[in-house]
């Protein structure tokens, strides 16, 4: 497969089409009509703003409801998005944080991957990503999440690059009258929420409130930093932990509010994370005394009116969002007595970073449908994002060639003397978009978004849909889109650390991606889709080595990759009883300089899941997780990611029907060895990332 084309199989399938008979498509429309009023699993919102049939979306993407949540047994967001076809979720040494690599895009901080919570950005301004401090993300009032893959840009912006994940909390509609839920399971893990729909006279009420805490699976890690280190600098006694466990437990708390007021929407969240562990170590030497703290506090206000007046709508939504970070029990970067080349930490490598930032954002927009055939969208915004505080305090410095070295007490280092410099950064957007039906089973889309930001510079991207109803049960697409990944503040102003020092010349990285896609219902029982993609990556963002004598990396823009690849996606009503739901990806991601596999992100990926409603009510659900094929990146000698296949079970009692609602999972039912990639060179932690062995969930709800 590698000479494969997959633009011209792309082209060479709407040809083939082009041949079948037209049909009548009244049926289908009626259907989806309905679908529309109700916003099931066919519909979507995401891709240009409205709800729309996800068959004729001008994207390719997935839309997972709470039933398809409840019915595979996730507790975690990271759960549902490996069963999405094209991404598959690893994790980093820091923290064990998730990473939602999409269609081979593998970093090693995953800023490439955007996730909204009800339409904003819960994006941190430090690494560009969720957040250092992310934790977890549970799914109990999630009503529905929507996936886009391929480049998002040009209706959100900044980092909708590798793709869109949006997740819509439950509404009063979502969750009526008042549920009670607890959940217990491996690893001493400990779950209770509450959450209530109703009404308050005219107002919709929704709430939600969590409380969780767990031990964290506790895997052996082989070697670790601190092991070569005992290597080369020998002090009479090893001082690596390892072989040791991981560290993967935490504390959290999760809350939500939902007012709704005719056309008015307002929201508030909290989500807490508190005495999360350090996973395989900060610096991938193993750390059982590191603790860290993130609070988000978020808030929005919306109001939308599609038809506010004749053939116009118009919305806006004003967000604000607050986020800090801490290390209240400092980070053991190396362990007591840890030895290196510029001398002996008696009391190990010690730091405690913390950031707090604010970030406000404005956006409004107006659509007009008054031309036959055409519908317009036009929208602008204002995003002031302000990471304000930056601490931290060291027992090391750093000597003029880039190194650490010990120095007398646990010191405090503020604002510009920390590690990165405080920033105000503002961008103003504006955008446009046209979906044209220029004839009968024909749309055109089109939409270009402009993005200005005070210290990046600006960035233009367009893309383009052409839609076609080949024949009453087949749809066709061709795509094209761009995406851009603005510089995070670190990459821009990392200070104070000659290792890996920032740079205020750093443009953002952009990527073009292009993609054909056939949704074809082969029977009434058959669902079939199929996609093919290809991408290009350039003026990737990297730290690169300073030529000598000067110490340490800078981060600068270089680099480009290719990648290409297909997804395939079958739901089979097998009977009244049983539904089957598969997909399958493929891709190859390519460094240009090197001419060599880009690394870490599975070239294949398979995932089953059965529906079985046995005779007593109860819902049946096993599913299969295979990844396989994971090249490492050049500069990296080790061989090949092992493959692993993992089998969950769930069986759920009386779902949606009773007071009571039992479900019990298995996790990794075979107990699979499952690894994820440290990264190259692998010197640190040379033979991978364990994932979590056999795990048991019981969770119960009730309905007042």
């Amino acid at each position: 497969m590698k000479h494969f084309d997959y633009r011209r199989v792309g082209l060479a399938c709407m040809l083939l089409l082009s041949q079948m008979p037209a049909g009548m498509a009244q049926g289908v429309q009626e259907e989806e009509d309905i679908a529309l009023s109700f916003g099931d699993k066919s519909t979507i919102s995401l891709v240009t703003g409205r709800q729309q049939s996800l068959r004729r979306a001008p994207a390719v993407a997935s839309v997972i409801t709470a039933a398809d949540i409840a019915a595979m047994g996730a507790t975690d967001l990271d759960e549902v998005l490996e069963t999405v076809p094209g991404i598959h979720v690893s994790h980093s040494a820091n923290n064990y944080s998730p990473l939602f690599v999409i269609r081979g895009i593998y970093s090693q901080l995953n800023p490439q991957t955007l996730v909204l919570q009800n339409g904003v950005p819960m994006t941190a301004l430090q690494q560009g990503n969720r957040g250092s401090f992310w934790g977890n993300y549970p799914v109990d009032n999630i009503a529905r999440i929507e996936v886009i893959r391929g480049p998002g840009s040009a209706l959100y912006g900044a980092d909708a690059y590798a793709g869109v994940i949006n997740i819509h909390t439950k509404s009063a509609a979502d969750a009526p009258g008042t549920q009670i839920g607890a959940r217990v399971g491996s690893f001493g893990t400990k779950d209770a929420w509450v959450q209530h729909g109703g009404q308050l006279g005219a107002l919709e009420v929704a709430g939600y409130l969590r409380l969780g805490s767990t031990d964290g699976f506790q895997e052996s890690i082989k070697a670790d930093a601190q092991t070569r280190n005992d290597r080369l600098f020998p002090t009479g006694s090893n001082k690596s932990r390892a072989p040791g466990a991981v560290n993967t437990g935490k504390d959290s708390a999760d809350a939500n509010l939902e007012l709704v007021y005719r056309k008015w929407r307002l929201r508030g969240g909290y989500k807490l994370r508190d005495n999360l562990e350090t996973g395989a170590g900060i610096a991938s030497a193993l750390d059982p005394v590191g603790k860290s703290k993130s609070q988000r506090f978020t808030s929005d206000l919306t109001w939308d009116d599609p038809q506010f007046a004749k053939d116009w709508g118009a919305g806006f939504t004003a967000s604000h969002m607050e986020y800090a970070q801490s290390v209240p029990v400092p980070y053991q970067l190396l362990p007591p007595g840890a030895r290196t080349a510029t001398g002996v930490f008696v009391d190990g490598m010690l730091a405690a970073p913390a950031t707090s930032e604010r970030q406000s954002r404005l956006s409004a927009f107006v659509s007009y449908t008054g031309f036959p055939n055409h519908s317009l969208r036009f929208g602008m915004g204002r995003d002031v994002l302000d990471m304000y505080k930056v601490e931290e305090y060291r027992n090391f410095r750093y000597n003029a060639a880039g190194a650490p070295v010990p120095a007398g007490g646990f010191v405090l280092y503020p604002g510009d003397s920390a590690f990165l410099s405080p920033h105000l950064r503002q961008v103003s957007h504006v955008y446009g978009q046209d979906e044209w039906s220029f004839a009968k089973d024909w749309a055109l889309s089109f939409g270009l978004r402009r993005d200005v930001f005070s210290d990046a510079g600006g960035t233009t991207n367009p893309r383009m849909a052409l839609v076609w109803d080949a024949a009453y049960d087949v749809t066709a697409k061709l795509l094209y889109g761009a995406a851009f990944r603005a510089p995070s503040f670190a990459e821009l102003y990392s200070i104070n650390n000659p290792v890996n020092r920032g740079s205020p010349s750093v443009q953002p990285e952009t990527i073009k991606t292009m993609e054909a896609a056939f949704s074809w219902q082969a029977h009434t029982d058959t669902q079939v889709n199929l996609n093919f993609f290809n991408y290009n990556m350039q003026d990737i963002i990297r730290a690169v080595a300073n030529p000598a004598p000067t110490p340490g990396s800078t981060v600068t823009n270089t680099g480009e990759q290719e990648g290409k690849g297909f997804e395939l996606e079958v739901v089979w009503d097998v009977n009244r009883s049983m539904r089957l739901t598969s997909n399958y990806a493929y891709q190859v991601s390519v460094d240009k300089a090197t001419q060599l596999d880009a690394g870490y992100a599975p070239h294949k990926h398979l995932y089953v899941r059965g529906d079985w409603q046995l005779g007593s009510g109860m819902l049946l659900s096993p599913q299969i997780n295979w990844v396989a094929d994971r090249k490492r990146a050049a500069g990296d000698a080790r061989p090949s990611i092992a493959d692993y296949t993992t089998v969950d079970l769930t069986l759920h009692s009386n779902p949606g029907k009773k007071r009571w609602e039992i479900s019990g999972t298995v996790r990794n039912l075979f107990n699979a060895t499952v690894l994820e990639p440290s990264l190259a060179p692998g010197l640190a932690i040379p033979d991978d990332l364990p994932m979590a062995p056999r795990a048991l969930f019981v969770q119960a709800t009730y309905r007042l």
